[in-house]
């Protein structure tokens, strides 16, 4: 039995994926708060690192059958899929990342599809999906496809998935499929290709672009999934703090210098990274740090009802607030210089006081010859 607003008797049951990462750990902690919610189960092959709170934690792979035998088991009614990652390194190689990815997506669908309990099924996907070209449009609608189909990498594996949940949404009708296209998430927490790329001292750019960018921070993605649970609205939505900030205004809000480079150069240095294990600076973060990405955010606040907390700039200025400055030097001689400078109130009262008696000078005023 489900209430008018389609949560069972008692609250949800929600099985959590991907939760020893801490983007799923702090979310399934924060589902199991939340009121509509009777019990959240958090699935990963190992445990989490930190605190889960009122989760109960269950070792298990979803690219495994046994992932059915768990659903069914709990009485699952909401599946909250967050286990797609985004980096090799972390997932053992891209073999190893491609399996987790898409066969456990498989694997985790056909276990939904067989489970009449699974009602609901919210699957946190990523913009990444519209890849980034030189011929994409200014704004990204949830209709559009990318001007290039991506070929390789998390891309692919995401454009993947969220075909089989699409097959899936078919198949279930009765099932409620919401997908999440999140922007890049990013916050104080967040541990990612694109925060480790700002955390480097120096920052490698591609020379002549200007990438625009656009984030999501950490507290708005558990907020959305909380929004998620107890809406009722299906389909696919751009999940996007409000504006975008430009790759150049990021560095110097971050003070740290960036380093143009010839796009061939860049590549060079991403491998070099990837080797000394600073960042993960595949070839499709640097389309995306080349052209960047925007996506519209209408149908997130008119359809699905959610509005994010923090703007993209609020959001990387939460993120950076305490990373220690590595360059910068002009701007901060400048704010030292505009700290010493009287305020605007204090011109205002100079313009407005009556003129003071100062001497002027009077006699003949000698003309100047030009030639």
């Amino acid at each position: 039995m489900a209430d008018a607003a389609g949560t069972p008797q008692g609250g949800h049951v929600v099985l959590v994926t991907g939760v020893s990462r801490d983007l799923g750990r702090r979310c399934a902690r924060a589902l199991a708060e939340h009121p509509s919610v009777r019990r959240v189960i958090g699935v990963d092959v190992v445990p989490p690192r930190g605190d889960i709170g009122d989760v109960s934690f269950v070792r298990a792979d979803i690219r495994n059958p046994v992932i059915a035998k768990v659903i069914a088991k709990e009485d699952v009614d909401t599946v909250v899929h967050m286990s797609v990652i985004a980096t090799p390194g972390s997932a053992g190689g891209r073999n190893t990342m491609k399996e987790l990815n898409v066969i456990g997506t498989m694997q985790l669908l056909a276990a939904c599809q067989k489970a009449p309990s699974v009602q609901n099924l919210i699957v946190k996907s990523t913009t990444t999906v519209y890849g980034a070209s030189n011929r994409d449009p200014a704004m990204f609608t949830e209709d559009m496809q990318p001007r290039r189909a991506p070929r390789a990498g998390y891309a692919k594996d995401v454009a993947e998935i969220e075909g089989y949940v699409r097959g899936f949404a078919r198949r279930r009708g009765d099932c409620r499929v919401l997908m999440l296209r999140c922007a890049n998430v990013i916050g104080p927490h967040v541990d990612s290709p694109l925060t480790s790329y700002f955390r480097l001292p120096v920052i490698p750019t591609v020379l002549g672009y200007d990438a625009r960018l656009q984030f999501l921070h950490e507290d708005d993605l558990v907020d959305v999934l909380g929004h998620a649970l107890e809406s009722d609205v299906a389909g696919t939505f751009n999940i996007a703090g409000e504006g975008i900030v430009m790759l150049s205004q990021a560095l110097r809000r971050l003070q740290r210098p960036g380093i143009p480079l010839p796009g061939f150069a860049v590549g060079g240095v991403g491998s070099a990274l990837r080797s000394a294990r600073l960042a993960d600076f595949s070839p499709e973060q640097q389309a995306f740090l080349t052209y960047g990405r925007g996506v519209d955010t209408t149908q997130m606040r008119d359809v699905l009802g959610f509005q994010p907390r923090f703007t993209t700039a609020e959001a990387f200025a939460d993120f950076a607030r305490d990373l220690t400055p590595t360059g910068g030097r002009t701007e901060r001689v400048l704010g030292a210089v505009a700290d010493r400078l009287p305020s605007t109130a204090a011109l205002s009262r100079a313009a407005a006081a009556p003129p003071s008696s100062v001497p002027t000078t009077t006699g003949p005023v000698e003309a100047v010859e030009t030639r």
